[in-house]
């Protein structure tokens, strides 16, 4: 974190100090340490590190809503901080002249920890990530030529992509490039139940939250594995389809059999601050979600076995145990990263 401040700290300098200079390319490091509590990092720093200079690009197309046709919708139009970079409150994500889409804006966090991305793997790098959304007509419906164009005529782009890449070059390359050093840093691992398992100061659970845990390790936790809480895979829930959308899941990019109605598993880190919930946004409560998984749960091809019981489908959930499980599930809550300055807008 010390080294984090310190390289905003040189950069703010040097901007003041050469206003009036020639631009050129700083190569201050961004320290990318593993939190302890983490598996390790799937994103390969090596081939694209994570600067200063990088990183504050990054940030700023982050929030540039002139990437979108019609200027205004930005990737931060739809991944709002103070809501763990979701699109609190709309089911399903609202673009370029207020199109509306079929599936759920997923957080940003803990994304250099993911080997894939989005609810049907479209892409497993985090430098593509962005062509996605960005050239989506329904999303940003973003022209790179326009954008790069738009960015080659503004002295603040040509000066920090001179600042951020060697080269200097204004290109789809560095543009993604550092939209991915952005997302890169985006570690959220300072919850209180992070405090907990690192046995640090601040990590104390109630009774009632070790209680959801145990619980979350009996019945949650092969799915949502590890401390990242989720195992990166692609599952059946038993959602019953929505006939009109019949979105069909990891199939769209697969096309077997078997991956038809599969969508990744999310993290829960948040997850208070990420309703609405599942791939289409059809449920606006913790409790909703633990009553589908208790009693909601349909026969649909591909259902994950893990739900399968026998002659029942779910996972038996008490009314008691439900509670225990979401005052568990708050403890994810980092705080820190919602309110974190570095990712802000402003």
């Amino acid at each position: 974190m010390k080294k984090v401040i310190i390289g905003l700290l040189v950069l703010k300098l040097f901007t003041a100090c050469s206003s009036n200079e020639e631009a050129q390319y700083i190569d201050v490091p961004l320290a990318t340490s593993k939190p302890s509590n983490f598996p390790d990092a799937v994103y390969n720093y090596g081939n694209n590190p994570p600067t200063q200079a990088g990183f504050e690009l990054g940030k700023k197309l982050f929030y540039e809503g002139r990437l979108s046709s019609d200027g205004l919708v930005s990737c931060g139009f739809c991944h709002i901080q103070a809501d763990a970079f979701t699109h609190h409150g709309h089911s399903v994500s609202h673009g370029v002249d207020n199109l509306v889409g079929t599936r759920n804006t997923p957080p940003i966090q803990n994304m250099a920890f993911q080997s894939v991305y989005m609810w049907d793997g479209a892409t497993n790098h985090l430098d593509l990530l962005s062509i996605i959304p960005f050239t989506s007509p329904i999303e940003m419906n973003g022209n790179f030529e326009t954008a790069l164009n738009m960015m080659r005529q503004d002295n603040t782009y040509r000066t920090l992509f001179k600042r951020a890449f060697p080269d200097g070059l204004i290109n789809a390359e560095n543009m993604l490039k550092a939209l991915g050093q952005f997302m890169a840093m985006m570690v959220s691992s300072n919850s209180r139940f992070d405090h907990y398992r690192r046995g640090e100061s601040g990590g104390q659970l109630t009774s009632t939250e070790l209680e959801g845990y145990a619980i979350f390790n009996q019945k949650c936790a092969s799915c949502h594995a590890t401390d990242l809480f989720t195992d990166n895979s692609f599952r059946n829930n038993g959602l019953p389809i929505n006939p009109q959308i019949n979105d069909v899941g990891r199939y769209r990019v697969t096309e077997l059999e078997q991956d038809r109605y599969k969508f990744k598993v999310p993290s829960l880190r948040n997850i208070e601050f990420t309703a609405p919930y599942m791939h289409d946004g059809r449920f606006f409560t913790l409790e909703a979600v633990l009553d589908h998984y208790s009693s909601g749960v349909t026969q649909t091809p591909n259902l994950d076995p893990l739900l399968v019981n026998g002659t029942t489908l779910g996972i038996p959930l008490t009314a008691s145990e439900k509670s225990k499980l979401i005052a568990f599930l708050k403890t994810l809550t980092d705080h820190q990263y919602l309110n974190d300055p570095r990712f802000a807008e402003f």
